[in-house]
């Protein structure tokens, strides 16, 4: 009886700290150093200093409905109301994310790029990989149609966490951008983290799945099956852009294709041959850049450049 008790206690002691460990190790992913980041994407020629200052931009706190603000910077050079969000993928912050915007500014659309909860200058205490992420989506296209109007022609754009974000918001929560581009995106974050655990840790997932789904429940108030954009892709009908480098051993393509299958309505779908994740545009620019102007030019308004 005592050795059952023990073998009890010592079971119940090695989930708990499997539970607390694994969650905080999802919860407070460590983020690459902000410097770190600018100083990479000024190296890599991704990010002109001379040209970012000269842009005609301001800065906006946005407030997320979880009670923290949303660090965003608002560039607009045209007097079109035609506007591109840009959502950064984990560990990033939005300096990430003007190598994208620079596409977008080429192309007559002004544009707003933030930092997630618990990045870059944002607040928030945890990274949720979509789930609170989407929410704070929301607040920036809310706050961008209460200035601009409601009129205003708009895309998001998302890269990893952030295209998985972007499909979340707009298939659970309101279908209110124009167009998408959803860049390296996970289909399921249940599915996604089995095969980080199969690559990293090198055990079973089912052992690990279970106890990290009740530790995150209760620790952080989601579930693994709340972040799963495939299965509220088929909820958006406006155009997404799918996105992904066939090398990506981080993300598999494979989670792109299945995203691509599943939606319904116009769509369009990039496999780039170079580059492992999160670097399609780094590593197939003039590609990426061709399949950006096919999109744009069928699905959305003639791209004159207002003045």
């Amino acid at each position: 009886m005592r050795r059952t008790i023990r073998f009890l206690f010592s079971f119940i002691f090695f989930v708990a700290t499997f539970g607390l460990y694994f969650t905080n190790r999802l919860m407070f992913l460590k983020r690459k150093d902000d410097l770190f980041i600018l100083n990479r994407e000024k190296e890599a020629g991704r990010l002109n200093p001379l040209h970012y200052d000269e842009l005609p931009k301001r800065e906006v706190l946005i407030s997320s409905p979880f009670g923290y603000s949303l660090k965003a910077i608002v560039v607009e050079p045209y007097r079109a109301d035609r506007y591109v969000i840009i959502c950064h993928g984990v560990t990033e912050n939005k300096l990430n994310s003007v190598k994208y915007m620079n596409l977008f500014l080429e192309r007559g659309f002004n544009c707003v790029i933030y930092d997630h909860r618990r990045h870059g200058e944002s607040g928030g205490k945890t990274t949720s990989y979509g789930y609170y992420e989407k929410y704070d989506l929301k607040a920036v296209v809310d706050w961008l149609k209460a200035e601009k109007g409601s009129s205003i022609q708009l895309g998001i754009h998302g890269e990893s966490m952030g295209a998985a974000t972007m499909i979340l918001y707009a298939g659970l929560l309101e279908d209110g951008a124009d167009f998408y581009i959803a860049d390296c995106p996970f289909s399921d974050f249940k599915e996604q983290l089995a095969h980080r655990i199969k690559v990293e840790l090198k055990i079973p997932s089912q052992l690990v799945i279970p106890i990290a789904n009740i530790f995150l429940r209760m620790r952080d108030r989601y579930s693994l099956r709340d972040v799963s954009p495939i299965s509220v892709i088929e909820n958006i009908k406006k155009p997404i852009l799918f996105i992904h480098s066939k090398k990506d051993d981080f993300i598999l393509p494979s989670m792109t294709e299945a995203l691509f299958e599943r939606k319904k309505g116009p769509k369009k779908l990039f496999m780039a041959m170079n580059g492992v994740h999160a670097q399609s545009l780094n590593e197939n620019k003039a590609d990426y850049e061709k399949m950006l102007d096919e999109f744009l030019r069928d699905h959305i308004l003639p791209l004159n450049v207002p003045m």
